[in-house]
């Protein structure tokens, strides 16, 4: 199985606002990068944009090491709550919908396709990578600025 680093991050002006996502694919030390932008969006649906746009670009199943520095996509997995979510009918533990259930339902179908291992990096350290993405991200939604 090929073994693939993911780096991502979102990025908004204003919370709802301008949005962008970010994506950097390694393989064999060849980078692959996948961006967008939305008009209207939150920085948790771009966080988690960015990491589906990063898993769909794989042809094949794979090996994959997801950084982000996203406490909410990282947390969602090494917690379990997306587990519990699923198993919940999507409502938390305190029994109200899950926001950005379809961003979630679609992650959660692209990790069954690939062995996906997440991993917390510090946002705006010394993280190569994500520093990159972040300012891929942010270049994204500035472009919607001029629109």
């Amino acid at each position: 199985m090929k073994k693939v680093d993911i780096y991502t991050d979102g990025a908004c002006s204003g919370n709802p606002g301008k949005g962008g996502y970010c994506a950097i694919l390694i393989y064999k030390g060849t980078e692959k990068i996948i961006k967008g932008s939305e008009r209207e969006t939150t920085n948790n649906r771009m966080e988690l944009l960015s990491v589906i746009k990063g898993l769909e670009a794989l042809k094949e199943p794979c090996d994959v090491s997801v950084y982000s520095d996203s406490q909410y996509v990282v947390s969602a997995f090494s917690e379990g709550w997306l587990g519990a979510w699923n198993e919940n009918g999507w409502k938390t533990s305190q029994k109200k919908e899950v926001k950005n259930i379809d961003l979630w339902q679609k992650l959660l179908e692209l990790t069954k396709r690939h062995a996906v291992r997440f991993i917390k990096v510090k946002g705006h350290a010394d993280n190569e990578y994500n520093n990159k993405c972040d300012k891929l991200a942010v270049e994204e939604y500035k472009k919607l600025q001029d629109i």
